[in-house]
């Protein structure tokens, strides 16, 4: 969300992020909840030149783009009944995460400290 579009102060820690990992050769993932948060912030805005240019680099960054399944959600739910600070959508990536054995994200989001079983990536 903050790689591209207006200046917000986390976005030159964001670009170093992801430049970071370019350069390690890190495989680079997703799933469909970020392409709907994306969605969901530059339509609210009304940034839609810059929803398509957001939406564009997340999918062209990424080697695979996980979809939500039911059993994601499930356990999205299960996670957020013993959180006390993650977001439903921070839950549902969590769910997709440990789905496809995934340890470590990139997220300034800090509630997945919560999780144990993630590392939270900040730099």
């Amino acid at each position: 969300m903050y790689l591209v579009g207006r200046e917000h102060p986390l976005q030159a820690m964001s670009k170093a992020m992801l430049s970071a990992a370019v350069r390690r050769g890190e495989t680079l993932v997703s799933d469909a909840e970020v392409l709907q948060e994306i969605l969901h912030r530059y339509r609210a805005t009304q940034r839609l030149h810059e929803m398509r240019w957001a939406f564009d680099v997340a999918v062209g960054l990424t080697t695979k783009i996980f979809p939500i399944e039911q059993a994601d959600a499930q356990l999205a739910r299960d996670i957020l009944l013993t959180s006390k600070r993650l977001s439903a959508r921070d839950a549902i990536h969590a769910a997709v995460m440990r789905r496809h054995g995934i340890k470590r994200l990139m997220s300034f989001d800090a509630g997945f400290d919560e999780l144990p079983d993630i590392e939270r990536i900040t730099s």
